[in-house]
């Protein structure tokens, strides 16, 4: 277990990397007690991912309106490690098991109840169908941050 000194400078350089480097807005630091180390969650410039079911339905709504859907950013969970801690998968696990698939918020994104029409489909993958994912941030001893996705079981590869 690291410390809370090394956890907090190391949440903190990842806190600075996403706002000033990466142009992040709202970012925050989330802590509870069934959580392992402090998350960060943040709404990004840009969409940073799509999942593959997802972009089926999104081409499909586009080629029935016959225009292209804006893609707006999600609220992202971000977990900060350094390089040399070593993560089991049962880690990772016990961390999915202890956070929402939406964090802290990103409900006001998510899909208002009832049933959407054939073309709104893909707005469902925004709400009840986002399964977990986190954004790892691998800091370096240089702070070079690297950012990876993680999911929480498989998820089959994007169409290109």
């Amino acid at each position: 277990m690291a410390s809370t000194d090394h956890l907090e400078a190391l949440t903190k350089v990842v806190l600075n990397n996403l706002r000033y480097q990466h142009d992040w807005a709202q970012v925050q630091a989330h802590t509870q007690p069934n959580l392992p180390r402090p998350l960060l969650y943040g709404l990004p410039p840009k969409r940073l991912y799509v999942h593959p079911d997802e972009q089926i339905d999104i081409i499909k709504a586009e080629k029935e309106r016959g225009e292209r859907i804006p893609q707006e950013p999600e609220v992202e969970w971000v977990l900060p490690l350094h390089l040399s801690e070593k993560w089991s998968p049962a880690q990772f696990a016990a961390l999915f098991d202890a956070i929402d698939a939406l964090p802290p918020g990103a409900a006001d994104l998510a899909v208002p109840s009832g049933e959407p029409g054939r073309e709104e489909q893909w707005r469902l993958w925004r709400g009840p169908k986002r399964g977990k994912r986190i954004l790892l941030a691998t800091v370096q001893d240089d702070s070079t941050v690297t950012y990876y996705w993680i999911f929480d079981g498989l998820v089959k590869p994007r169409q290109n």
